[in-house]
């Protein structure tokens, strides 16, 4: 019986090894935030677009920026920042009420100041428009 244990223990040990290096392999990806896919190649074609440069250059530049960002906040609060940036430009009587709203102002320069921090640390070129 001892031996018939031993050799189940040493023909499960490597599926049991399989299962800890596959864990241990996915457990970063669970840790990060991880973003859907759509959102983060929208992300960085947007990016690109404003930033116009050699096309693989860019493309590694704009996609270090939003996995910059999305280190330091979740897709969640990304959503709310970057929808707010973007209905911020609505004209009219529609957009006043983002444009006056303190908490969407808020939330504007929180994601315009993790934006230009992410762009100089993935050595994009920041000017000031």
């Amino acid at each position: 019986m001892n031996t018939a244990l031993s050799s189940l223990s040493r023909a499960l040990l490597p599926a049991a090894a399989a299962l800890l290096a596959l864990a241990a392999f996915s457990a970063p990806a669970r840790a990060a935030n991880d973003y859907p896919t759509l959102d983060r190649v929208v992300y960085v074609e947007a990016c690109m677009a404003q930033h116009p440069g050699p096309r693989y250059e860019m493309l590694a530049k704009c996609s270090c920026t939003l996995d910059k960002i999305a280190s330091e906040v979740s897709f969640s609060d990304f959503e709310t920042m970057a929808t707010a940036t973007n209905a911020n430009s609505i004209g009219g009587e529609r957009g006043s009420e983002l444009r006056d709203s303190e908490a969407m102002q808020n939330e504007i320069k929180r994601f315009r100041t993790l934006q230009s921090k992410a762009k100089q640390s993935c050595f994009i070129n920041v000017e000031s428009k």
